[in-house]
């Protein structure tokens, strides 16, 4: 707490000159970073999902140091004026921006977010608590080590950024802090957001799962379409703004096997609803086509999978997406204005979009400098939170010795 008053006083000039500084520091210090890093990567089967996204490289820290820089030159979301009036008695009121104070932030296999939550909550004004999971553990205690330092050598308070140990207790104290911390964000699988919904005591702020849909249109592209369904799907598949499932009209279906004629070359394992199944017997490989089940749908696969699901209509292809989707990103391929309007006031998703990939959900993406997360929730904030998410308001009342009658 004392840490998040003190920060209420740092100027902003010198806030972006540390994350200047941080983002040096984070390439200067790949070496030793990658050595920590490579201690966890040692303790988790290649074949796990999480791996990836647990993996850092010498190209990662370069863009999550872009990234830094990037939020260093954003305007500072704090002490905007979001609405001011004057009332009859001459009293002056004024809404203002503010940091929410302490956030904090309990997250898995993501080392990456270490570096963008802290950029994040120092130029907002917060400070941060961060629970790590014990996968990535090695690689956050490097991290926030480095971090640690640039504060210290600008003489700021080290407790801006805290590291929790990985142990459950740690988590179970962050969860009931009342009084100490403002806010908690969770960030990864839906047990874990599920646990911190039921278990807190503390405000929460939701990042759900992300069960990404893309629906190909009677009226679609093909080509469009092709490179639309490989990149959201391929691109990073453990990511939560991948591809789960196609949905595709059944006028279409004979363009099935354009539209995943790029996937083999990652080995995407696709699994058919009985029309596609049927579409693509023969001409997509044997060893990766597989018949859909009621549990191939509505699931975050995280790894080189998708489903495929055939619909008559667009009401069918709404209904389906409404039944499975988790509410983060979803996409349709039309070249009929009207589906694409009927699609977009229809879908109720964090992120919604017409003829783009799913993978731009991503606050970098979307000019934000980068993301503290992607709410799936609608209360305070939707989509990817980055700076302005992470401010509240209070009212400033200024007068000359006004005081209230009976």
């Amino acid at each position: 707490m004392k840490a998040s008053r003190k920060l209420n006083l740092v100027s902003v000039e010198k806030i972006n000159q540390v994350l200047q500084d941080v983002a040096t520091a984070a390439t200067e210090n790949t070496a030793f970073i990658l050595q920590e890093n490579a201690k966890d990567l040692s303790r988790m089967d290649p074949n796990d999902p999480k791996y990836d996204r647990l993996m850092l490289t010498g190209e990662r820290i370069k863009e999550i140091a872009s990234d830094i820089r990037n939020v260093s030159s954003l305007p500072s979301p704090l002490g905007r004026i979001l609405s001011e009036t004057s009332r009859p008695n001459g009293m002056k009121i004024s809404k203002i921006s503010v940091p929410f104070g302490v956030i904090g932030i309990i997250y898995e296999a993501r080392p990456n977010v270490t570096f963008d939550v802290f950029s994040l909550c120092l130029k907002s004004g917060n400070a941060c608590v961060l629970k790590g999971g014990s996968d990535a553990n090695d690689s956050n205690v490097a991290i926030v080590k480095v971090i640690q330092e640039v504060l210290r050598n600008h003489g700021l308070d080290e407790n801006i950024l805290s590291l929790l140990p990985v142990d459950r207790e740690a988590t179970t104290e962050l969860l009931h802090a009342h009084g100490l911390v403002d806010l908690i964000i969770p960030r990864g699988s839906q047990s874990l957001i599920n646990f911190v919904r039921e278990n807190s005591s503390i405000p929460v702020i939701e990042t759900g799962a992300g069960i990404c849909h893309t629906y190909f249109d009677e009226f679609g592209d093909a080509t469009k379409g092709r490179a639309i369904v490989n990149n959201a799907k391929t691109r990073r598949p453990s990511v939560c703004n991948a591809l789960d499932c196609l949905i595709i009209h059944q006028n279409r279906l004979n363009d099935l096997p354009v539209l995943a004629e790029l996937l083999p070359e990652s080995q995407v394992i696709i699994y058919a609803d009985e029309k596609s199944y049927q579409a693509l017997e023969g001409k997509y490989p044997s060893r990766l086509l597989e018949h859909a089940t009621e549990e191939s749908f509505g699931i975050e696969f995280l790894s080189y999978k998708m489903s495929v699901k055939t619909v008559t209509d667009m009401e069918e292809a709404l209904d389906h997406i409404a039944t499975y989707s988790s509410k983060h990103s979803e996409a349709i391929v039309s070249e009929d204005e009207d589906s694409l309007e009927i699609f977009r006031r229809s879908v109720d998703a964090a992120a919604v979009y017409c003829n783009v990939s799913t993978a731009f959900t991503d606050g970098a993406q979307f000019g934000l400098g980068a993301e503290i997360g992607i709410s799936t929730q609608k209360l305070h904030a939707r989509g990817p939170m980055a700076l302005e998410e992470l401010t509240s308001y209070k009212w400033i009342v200024v007068g000359g010795g006004q005081i209230r009658a009976k």
